[in-house]
């Protein structure tokens, strides 16, 4: 389940310095296949979830109960594959460095585009990311270690169960990243205003405390750096929670984006809540 699709770091250090339209300008034309973290600074990055629409009004329902890891803030409409809440163009075939395919609850395959599977009866949701809060927290001089160094950020499975909805249930997924302990307290601030990119962290701490028994081997993403002693392990809810659902479940086709690998639109990352309609 570590699925790593690295680009090299010149590739990547050259998309840092673009904006988010040509960001997916150049995601579209596949030319671009990595993981977004650091990039398209100010501008909202999100998970993407695409299912039949039978199975859309229980997924709203599940993201209601689950808002802490499941922070809705866009959905297209029947057959749409544009969300036109999110910014100009953003289409959900082909605007993701990476998706990840789901047959009967098992990943069948990941591809870069959509375009041959998208039909009339898909539903798209669009999830806040952490990865939206990142820019923030660099901008006031936190080191991020994912991003200086061109890896996916860690994410783990948790024993903090989900509240369930139909077929999604499960538990909650996380992501960790690492800092000084006397940082955690400005980190928890900051975040605090980004409640739909899962805001504040859920854990402080011991992994084993939410069920993690192994930090460096994480279901999703690459292995994170060695804790150092005056450094504390932060966990916060994740985006990747409903892949974690569908795993668990019968349903027998969804599309989500590749974790990591994330969809970028034109909502500033300020905006106090990005409108959903």
């Amino acid at each position: 389940w570590r699925l790593k699709l690295q680009i090299s770091q010149e590739l990547y250090s050259k998309a840092q310095k673009l904006d988010n339209i040509q960001l997916r300008s150049i995601i579209r034309s596949e030319k671009f296949k990595g993981q977004t973290s650091g990039l398209s600074k100010n501008y909202l990055q999100t998970n993407l979830i695409i299912l039949d629409k039978k199975y859309a009004l229980d997924f709203m329902i599940f993201c209601q109960r689950n808002p802490k890891a499941c922070p809705l803030v866009g959905v297209t409409d029947v057959g749409d594959p544009f969300f036109r809440t999110l910014g100009n163009d953003v289409d959900v075939r082909s605007d993701v460095p990476s998706y990840n395919i789901y047959k009967n609850g098992k990943l069948f395959k990941l591809v870069n585009n959509i375009i041959n599977l998208w039909n009339e009866d898909l539903v798209a949701f669009a999830i806040g990311c952490s990865f939206t809060f990142e820019h923030s927290l660099i901008k006031k001089g936190f080191r991020i270690d994912h991003i200086e160094n061109n890896k996916v950020v860690p994410m783990y499975k948790t024993n903090i169960k989900n509240k369930v909805s139909g077929a999604f249930k499960d538990t909650m997924v996380v992501s960790m990243r690492i800092f000084k302990k006397n940082q955690v307290n400005e980190v928890i601030k900051i975040c605090k205003s980004f409640h739909w990119a899962h805001g504040i962290p859920i854990h402080v701490g011991n992994p084993k405390e939410i069920g993690i028994l192994d930090i460096n081997n994480p279901e999703w993403g690459d292995k994170p750096k060695v804790l150092l002693e005056d450094e504390e392990y932060v966990f916060w809810a994740c985006g990747v929670t409903p892949q974690n659902a569908i795993l668990s479940s019968d349903i027998p086709f969804c599309i989500s984006h590749t974790p990591g690998h994330m969809l970028i639109t034109d909502v500033p990352e300020d905006a106090d809540v990005p409108i959903l309609q």
